[in-house]
């Protein structure tokens, strides 16, 4: 049987967060990904909190040599209204910048590193079985070619994203409290980008109250286009993905004139009933990270900078958990980890009801307000100094209700 001190369940962002801070203290690591990277995954635009959590696992470096398109900042657009957020105007003390990236080549970049750090790692390796005993776990895992083995740990570290392996194994899974909703997506070669500013930044374009779209450019020339909604938008429309697509791009105005003849990558994709919960986020052996947890919705781009801040978390918290120090998984890592989550969580259901488009394309914004939103949308949800983080729903929901006055 193979023993190790921590078993890392998924080689994404969290994953390896996670294992080079464990790695770093010293500590026998060993990763298990159930695919082979590089392999397509969406989540493309990063938050400026992601590169605290890049420095500091020593993995920057590496991502920067990558030559990724810089992010700034975000647009936000509805007909022909315009709300530009610049991080290097955001309330909160932090990164002013980070990336829009293809997440294939960007978690490839990530694993590799890791590996190269000296953490074990093993890909194309799925868990089928855990069991704890109280002082270790033993983990059944099997190999591309059906081969099984046995891996000893004294803790683990479920990063298996959308495979949530524990939550699933041990009936954890819960449903979310956000809304059903569809995404349908592609990438394109954008041969007609703009120039300057507006052709290297994301752009989100309010097609509906309750739908709109991303444009996620990448320094290599393509483009990522994505539509969400809620399923009903779709009905009606063609089944084939490419001429749904291709209809979609066809009825936006935004969208038209750049991307109406571009060559797609791959076969636009769907994905529906993304957003879920889960009852728990540790137990006696084990930790959740990322996706594991909980995804909210792709929106604010928030999924990668949760998947970052669990890892780190969690792999510092394993480190005195495993040096014999009093840990608190209750007020350390859950209810921290859910005030970020529940902060996004009040932005993401306000951009649907409609309440945060007119406090985004007020006529009349306060610019330390805007300040304050800024940092929500760069992923510094933990600074409790910032009304619109501390108190969110009720900062939020004040803030509509005055600009609904002066309208």
């Amino acid at each position: 049987m193979e023993s190790t001190d921590v078993l890392v369940i998924g080689a994404g962002p969290a994953g390896c967060i996670a294992a080079s801070l464990l790695n770093k203290q010293g500590y026998k690591v060993k990763m298990v990904e159930k695919e082979k990277f590089p392999r397509f995954v969406i989540g493309e635009s990063l938050l400026p909190r992601v590169m605290d959590h890049l420095e500091e696992a020593g993995l920057l470096d590496a991502v920067k040599a990558a030559g990724f398109q810089e992010k700034f900042g975000a647009k936000f657009v509805r007909g022909n209204e315009v709300c530009d957020f610049n991080f290097a105007e955001q309330f909160s003390d932090g990164w002013k910048w980070t990336w829009q990236v293809p997440r294939g080549q960007f978690d490839q970049i990530l694993s590799n590193t890791v590996k190269s750090m000296g953490v074990d790692l093993e890909f194309e390796t799925g868990v089928i079985d855990i069991k704890f005993n109280g002082t270790n776990s033993v983990t059944t895992a099997v190999d591309s070619k059906g081969n099984k083995r046995e891996i000893e740990a004294k803790f683990i570290v479920d990063a298996s994203g959308y495979g949530r392996v524990i939550p699933r194994m041990f009936n954890l899974d819960e449903p979310s409290n956000l809304g059903v909703r569809k995404t349908h997506f592609t990438h394109f070669k954008d041969l007609k980008r703009p120039g300057g500013i507006d052709g290297n930044r994301i752009t989100i374009v309010v097609h509906q109250q309750r739908t709109w779209i991303w444009i996620i450019p990448f320094s290599n020339g393509i483009t990522s286009v994505g539509y969400v909604s809620d399923p009903s938008f779709y009905d009606g429309m063609p089944e084939d993905s490419t001429e749904r697509m291709l209809y979609l791009i066809d009825n936006d105005p935004n969208l038209k004139e750049r991307f109406k003849d571009a060559e797609m990558m791959f076969e636009p994709k769907s994905i529906a009933g993304y957003s879920i919960s889960t009852k728990q986020l540790y137990g006696e052996g084990y930790v959740l990270v990322g996706n594991a947890t909980e995804f909210l919705d792709p929106v604010f781009s928030s999924g990668v900078t949760f998947a970052m801040e669990s890892g780190a978390k969690a792999g510092k918290l394993v480190g005195q958990f495993l040096k014999g120090e009093n840990v608190n998984w209750q007020s350390d890592y859950t209810d921290y980890m859910m005030q970020g989550i529940n902060t996004f969580r009040t932005y993401v259901s306000t951009w649907y009801s409609g309440e945060l488009h007119d406090i985004f394309f007020s006529d009349n914004q306060d610019s330390e307000i805007k300040k304050q939103i800024c940092s929500v949308l760069a992923g510094y949800v933990w600074d409790l100094n910032n009304p619109f983080v501390k108190k969110h729903e009720q900062a939020v929901k004040s803030l509509h209700k005055v600009i609904e006055l002066h309208k």
